[in-house]
């Protein structure tokens, strides 16, 4: 190495480094880089949105405790930023580059599903994997990878037979996922997803299944299995798109069910049918509605939002109206809870990844694969989730006591003794 080098390696740092450390150096800075391109992406499409205070509604929040993620320069510290809400939509940043569930040091069984949604083939999987350390990233031949998706197959197939007659569930959510995954049968299939939450309050996987097209036909299979390997009720309130088929297959299984429309995907419906001079202030409004702290309040924001645009945008104040009173059944369960009862975001963070796939497969995949993925997914996330907010309410829904604007209905029983017996 000339002076003239040397004296380049040790100004990049103020002191002389090894080759690696410095790869590793330079790794870091622009894995950070490119984690922050992303959050200004973000911040960029939702520039425009305000509170109505006239605040940005989102924000940066600092960052999540820095963690280390394996890769070909060796384990990089990296930090992801966080992002806050004040419209409480619950719009959060979720690196695509360094996504929630890839972990330092991470498993041979949840680092392959993640590359293969990400775009890397069977064949090439063994060298994408190659340059992690460890014993367990060798000999990963194509065939090798081959036989792991078979097995998450079979592991999906196995859960999927588990006896439910110990299970229940206060909630739900419930969605279908397009994924842009074409199986051998048809190029309609999606994932039919269901999470649950359990009485101490925490999250677990319920279903995952295939359907076409989330018909009724598809739901009704779904639910009636659950119901046949001994589920004996559903949940309180489910929550879910209103386009789904998943509606009319509850009601034949499970009617003492209640519905809540997931206002995540409402609001894109609605903005929709506006032109994008208006979406702002449309968001805003809607915000207000069901940031309402009583239905009352709920129902005056409603009307008010119908009528400043029912008379220019009649669709998009149609597409509003026809699911108002299962937009706001939220009301009638624990104020703690409403954050996790607005939105299907449960679903729909686990499965980002899963939609990035899209644009990147173009074969088919067979039903047994497109599900084994997803379950390997699905999977890794689970160790992530936490449980709701305020779950000792959850004491007061099984024991039959009424909420009115997410406040325990008094009788002639106070609530304190309900909460001793």
């Amino acid at each position: 190495m000339s002076k003239d080098t040397e004296k380049a390696v040790v100004g990049l740092s103020g002191v002389g480094l090894g080759l690696d450390e410095l790869v590793r150096q330079g790794a870091r800075q622009m894995i950070q880089q490119a984690i922050e391109a992303e959050l200004s992406e973000l911040m960029e499409r939702f520039a425009n949105v305000k509170t109505l205070q006239g605040q940005r509604a989102v924000v940066r929040n600092g960052y999540l405790p820095e963690r280390e993620v394996l890769t070909a320069a060796g384990p990089i510290a990296v930090r992801v930023p966080k992002v806050r809400d004040r419209s409480g939509s619950g719009v959060k940043f979720n690196s695509t580059i360094v996504p929630p569930y890839v972990r330092k040091s991470p498993r041979v069984s949840a680092a392959l599903p993640w590359l293969y949604l990400k775009g890397i083939s069977t064949g090439d999987m063994g060298e994408a994997l190659s340059v992690l350390p460890g014993d367990d990233a060798r000999g990963l031949s194509a065939n090798v990878v081959s036989r792991l998706k078979a097995q998450w197959a079979d592991e999906h197939v196995a859960w999927s037979r588990r006896d439910m007659s110990g299970s229940h569930y206060v909630y739900w959510w419930v969605d279908g996922i397009h994924t842009g995954l074409r199986s051998e049968n048809s190029d309609g299939q999606c994932l039919l997803v269901i999470i649950g939450v359990k009485p101490d309050g925490s999250k677990e996987r319920v279903a995952l299944g295939d359907g076409y097209r989330e018909t009724k036909a598809s739901w009704l299979e779904l639910l009636l299995d659950l119901k046949k390997r001994g589920l004996k009720a559903g949940p309180r309130l489910a929550v879910g798109d209103g386009a789904m088929g998943f509606w009319a297959a509850l009601e034949e299984v499970f009617p003492a069910t209640r519905g809540q429309r997931c206002w995540f995907h409402k609001m894109g419906n609605v903005l929709n049918a506006l032109p994008r001079s208006q979406q702002g202030r449309a968001k805003a409004d809607m915000q207000s509605i069901w940031m309402a702290s009583t239905r009352a309040d709920a129902y005056a924001a409603f009307d008010r939002f119908v009528s400043i645009h029912a008379a220019k945008y009649p669709k998009a104040t149609g597409t509003l109206k026809k699911d108002r009173e299962s937009l706001l059944a939220f009301y009638e369960f624990p104020a703690e809870h409403w954050q996790h009862l607005r939105t299907t975001n449960a679903i729909e963070s686990t499965f980002a990844t899963v939609r990035h796939r899209t644009t990147r497969t173009r074969n088919c995949v067979s039903r047994p694969t497109f599900l084994g993925l997803a379950f390997k997914l699905i999977e890794e996330a689970e160790k992530t989730w936490r449980r709701i907010n305020g779950p000792e309410k959850i004491r007061l829904l099984l024991e039959g006591v009424a909420f009115k604007d997410g406040e325990p209905v008094q009788d002639d029983r106070p609530v304190q003794q309900k909460l001793a017996a």
